[in-house]
């Protein structure tokens, strides 16, 4: 098949800045359009990585993206999004339109100078940019991540942000940490330490020659997106290698039913548009939170750029539609590159996918927090496939979706008897999963998560004992070969 390449000229870099004094960035936010919804408009010099920036930004401030539509030809970015709060209300607040007009500017600018909106937290609370990133992928096996707290509570490493996915029996996580007494750990010496300890954790759990990394870099300017960069941990660990589509392989073409109901599966085609020169990509699944982010990140870090597309959701089904370049200006010609780029967006769809008990938490803030609850969920047989967990001032809140070890669903009781120990911690159980997101109930309680000092005298048993080592050995054995 004969390839379509597309040349762009040299710009000099002074005259692109030249371009952009002439013609500055332009966001408007109206609210008299719609009756749903705010309209977030945006007119720009357009950038590899643009469309990532302003989704990024507006994802950070928990806002909804309804619908979006984009077209990037010519040099030129214009981009439509509908948003709403996550009460789907409009945006009101003066202070935060403020922010959001600023912010959209300044990404074009490369600029710093906007780094708060006033009476709302810009980044998530699991998001930390001043502590000591610790990166682990490994296989997703249950307590392990409960071992690398524990660990981390034992060096004195005092856990201020932290987010894990799961995926396809592979697991990846971002912990931000600080030293209990002297905050930012910097010490080259210290940091080799820490790191070979997590080392031995983790390989106990792996045979020889299953993939595992365990990396600490300690607190750099320009880190990268903390969901950006667990995508890009988890595509490098090739979690997308066992994705499949709708009914089959990716991209197979089986459609969803005419309203989309009644399949909770991701469904990826791609297909060339010879007489335009762009290759189609249409993404369906369903709707949640930070979608549009998720499939945008890996276009992006795969080194496609995307002209034009149109975001829109219907009944819980989310459609996505791109119409993309390589950044060399090649389309997508051959069928590997369409089933590999098929696999990664499938897969970047279900990473954050919902599966298990949502379990919200709030505590007092304090080292070893993280792994006295991942604990918990250890001795009672729980698994986490999702948390996140962040710290501001004296509070600690958190978010985890437990399944039982075998990945399936458990009841409210279950994980309410599990963590109904004393001290200040407020505990919403929410009842609401992937497949089924029309349907919720939630139970709020006061507990406490107690710590494993508290609990060693009267929960230590022989039967725990054994049980505990008879874990750590079985992950040693290989299969033997007759």
């Amino acid at each position: 098949m004969e390839s379509l390449f597309f040349y762009r000229p040299y710009i000099d870099p002074e005259v692109e800045s030249l371009i952009e004094r002439i013609h500055p960035a332009r966001v408007c936010i109206d609210n008299d359009a719609y009756g749903d919804c705010t309209l977030v408009k945006v007119d720009s010099p357009n950038k590899h990585g643009i469309l990532l920036e302003m989704v990024q930004i507006l994802t950070d401030l928990e806002l909804v993206i309804s619908k979006s539509y984009i077209s990037s030809d010519g040099g030129w970015f214009m981009d439509v999004f509908h948003v709403t709060d996550q009460s789907g209300n409009k945006i009101t607040d003066e202070s935060l339109i403020l922010y959001i007009k600023q912010a959209l500017c300044a990404t074009r600018r490369n600029s710093k100078e906007v780094q708060t909106c006033p009476g709302r937290q810009v980044r998530p609370c699991h998001v930390s940019t001043e502590h000591t990133a610790l990166e682990l992928t490994m296989t997703d096996q249950p307590g392990l991540l409960s071992e690398v707290t524990a660990v981390l509570a034992e060096l004195g490493c005092h856990v201020s942000a932290a987010v894990a996915w799961t995926h396809s029996t592979r697991a990846a996580c971002i912990i931000y940490v600080e030293d209990e007494l002297k905050g930012g750990i910097i010490d080259l010496a210290r940091l080799g330490h820490i790191k070979e300890q997590l080392q031995n954790v983790v390989e106990v759990h792996h045979r020889n020659g299953e993939r595992r990394s365990v990396r600490l870099a300690p607190p750099a300017a320009g880190q990268t997106h903390t969901e950006r960069r667990l995508h890009q941990l988890m595509a490098d660990d090739k979690d997308y290698e066992t994705c499949s589509s709708c009914g089959g392989s990716v991209g197979s073409g089986q459609k969803y039913d005419a309203e989309g109901k009644n399949c909770d599966c991701t469904y990826v085609s791609i297909e060339n548009c010879k007489e335009k020169g762009y290759s189609m990509v249409n993404v369906r699944s369903r709707d949640r939170t930070k979608l549009f982010f998720d499939t945008v990140c890996t276009l992006t870090d795969m080194q496609y750029v995307v002209f034009h597309a149109a975001i829109t959701s219907k009944r819980s089904i989310a459609v996505q539609e791109y119409y993309i370049r390589h950044k060399d200006g090649r389309t997508l010609d051959s069928e590997n590159e369409r089933h590999r780029v098929a696999q990664c967006l499938a897969a970047a769809v279900e990473r954050r996918a919902s599966h298990g008990l949502r379990l919200d938490i709030s505590a007092e803030n304090r080292l070893g927090l993280l792994s006295d609850i991942t604990r918990v969920f250890r001795e009672y047989g729980l698994s986490v496939s999702r948390a996140e967990m962040g710290t501001k001032g004296e509070k600690a809140t958190g978010t985890f979706y437990v399944t039982d070890t075998s990945g399936h669903n458990i009841k409210p009781e279950t994980l309410l008897k599990a963590v109904k120990q004393a001290m200040d911690c407020t505990i919403q159980v929410t009842n609401k999963s992937w497949s089924t997101s029309s349907h919720s109930s939630a139970a709020t309680i006061n507990c406490k998560i107690s710590s494993r000092e508290d609990n060693m005298p009267k929960q230590f048993s022989l039967r725990s004992l054994l049980l505990s080592q008879l874990e750590r050995l079985s992950s040693n054995f290989s299969p033997i070969k007759l």
